[in-house]
């Protein structure tokens, strides 16, 4: 573990705990870069040597957050870029990048690598891309903190897997996600009603509901809404409704020797009939046939 009271940097070996929590960190450091320093640091391992003429490809996900100063960031997707503190950018698996501080200016690095599932899945789904590397203003958005966190118990904790670690490492990642929306802009009216409907669907599932009465009480066009719900949620917003009323179900189903006539009453479907049909249209076998196989499981 390299370092004085403020630089460091440390590696851990990739931990088989990862396919639990879903990430195991594998490097995390801190660097201040003065002025006219050479950079980067040595002692790094040779497959994390950074070297600007050539640049670098990692197999890993990693996080940097530029804490003060500002230098340049570069991959083939961006160009050539200005970077500043409060900026923060992505190293994606398989993808070629360089970035330096400003000579005249050094700057602070924060930073950490992460390996495993949920990083896999993150960028799979678009929240790390290769298109939109760079997230100013993450500072604000609780990045620093988070590092922080991070930093505290790869220097502190033991040296194979560490929980603690690894949940303020998904901090970072979380905190990545939302320096990404607030850099969106400020939230939308039709936004703010997506988020209410979400919250009162998930209240009231087992009620009757009228979508289209709830989007015009939230002040917003109907054709507008169901397509702002279903890209926030996954779900048009009855599936949303069914999604849920068809979880309970399951809950019930396995917990319980309620009958379809008393859940179907408590869940909000028109009859134990309907929850029975709804349920083998959605999981492929009846709930009888559902309840079955749980409390075969059991045994």
């Amino acid at each position: 573990m390299p370092g004085n009271a403020q630089n460091y940097f440390c590696y851990f070996a990739t931990s088989p705990d990862m396919e639990v929590w879903g990430l195991t960190v594998t490097a995390a450091g801190f660097t201040r870069v003065s002025p006219g320093m050479p950079y980067p640091p040595a002692s790094h391992p040779d497959d994390h040597q950074l070297d600007w003429r050539r640049g670098r490809v990692l197999d890993a996900l990693q996080v940097v957050l530029v804490t003060g100063g500002r230098g340049q960031f570069e991959t083939k997707s961006t160009g050539l870029r200005e970077i500043g503190a409060g900026t923060a950018f992505a190293l994606l698996p398989g993808v070629w990048h360089r970035y330096r501080p400003d000579p005249e200016t050094g700057w602070g690095e924060s930073w950490l690598e992460v390996r495993g599932p949920l990083p896999e899945r993150l960028v799979a789904k678009g929240v790390f891309s290769e298109k939109d590397p760079v997230r100013p203003g993450a500072l604000g958005a609780g990045m620093a903190g988070a590092l922080a966190q991070v930093h505290g118990y790869s220097r502190n904790g033991p040296p194979g897997f560490d929980s603690s670690r690894a949940a303020a490492a998904c901090a970072v990642l979380a905190a990545w996600e939302r320096a990404g929306r607030e850099n969106a802009g400020p939230v939308t009216r039709l936004a703010r009603a997506v988020a209410a409907a979400e919250r009162f669907l998930a209240e009231h599932h087992a009620e009757p509901v009228e979508v289209r009465e709830l989007a015009a009480q939230l002040g917003v066009a109907y054709s507008h809404f169901r397509k702002a719900f279903r890209d926030h949620t996954g779900f048009a917003p009855w599936q949303y409704v069914l999604h849920l009323r068809l979880a309970r179900a399951r809950r019930l189903l396995a917990s319980t020797d309620m009958t379809l006539d008393e859940m179907a009453a408590r869940l909000g479907f028109s009859s134990g009939f309907h929850l029975s049909m709804m349920f083998k249209r959605t999981h492929g076998v009846s709930p009888q046939g559902w309840r079955a196989g749980e409390k075969g499981e059991k045994l």
